[in-house]
């Protein structure tokens, strides 16, 4: 224990801090951003070895090895591909340095120390992740209920039946509303841009 104190005290642990906005362009991060379709960060973590992004449409990991390497792997969780669930903060002890965030996205857990000074920022990231988590949540049920009224429909206009249509002609037109239904619906709630959440939690 005591050791551990005494790295954390020399900044020697993997303890990460809270980029400033301003030094947002010194990240490797920073490089991956897709600025053509608008994307922008928010919120940035670093760590010795490691880099937390988050942006208002994807979360990107830049992994790192160790503080000695050079290697880096990028890894990319679009808000619109992966779900936030399981968010978590812990807050520090009295004689802890850090403070701990965890969340899962997609199947891939992350948690994530940092300095107990930026608790404050902390505590805005929790709550615009277990927003985004929240809205997901809802629209994944929206989109679930779609799914089923359009399976009702679709069973119970083929019950009815008409002589006046050909079989072939009555699928072809309800195949083609079925797919035009469930893109509407797949881009109304699978949201691949949550800037008004992270306007709403984020201090900039």
């Amino acid at each position: 224990m005591f050791k551990k104190i005494a790295a954390d005290a020399l900044g020697l642990s993997d303890i990460g801090v809270v980029v400033p906005k301003e030094d947002y362009d010194k990240t490797d991060a920073d490089d991956f951003i897709l600025h053509e379709i608008d994307e922008k960060i928010y919120f940035l973590i670093k760590t010795k070895a490691d880099e937390y992004c988050f942006t208002n449409r994807a979360i990107i990991h830049v992994d790192g090895e160790s503080a000695m390497s050079k290697k880096r792997l990028l890894r990319r969780y679009d808000y619109s591909m992966y779900s936030i669930t399981d968010v978590f903060l812990e807050t520090a002890g009295t004689i802890d340095l850090d403070v701990e965030i965890k969340f899962t996205i997609g199947n891939s857990p992350l948690s994530i120390d940092i300095h107990k000074r930026f608790i404050d920022d902390i505590k805005d990231l929790y709550k615009a992740l277990h927003a985004i988590s929240y809205e997901q949540k809802h629209n994944a049920y929206k989109l679930e209920v779609a799914e089923k009224s359009l399976n009702i429909a679709s069973s119970s206009l083929g019950r009815i039946g008409n002589d006046n249509i050909s079989p072939a002609s009555s699928f072809k037109e309800i195949t083609s509303f079925a797919n035009k239904w469930m893109i509407e619906h797949k881009d109304k709630y699978k949201k691949e841009d949550f800037s008004h959440i992270f306007d709403l939690y984020m201090n900039n």
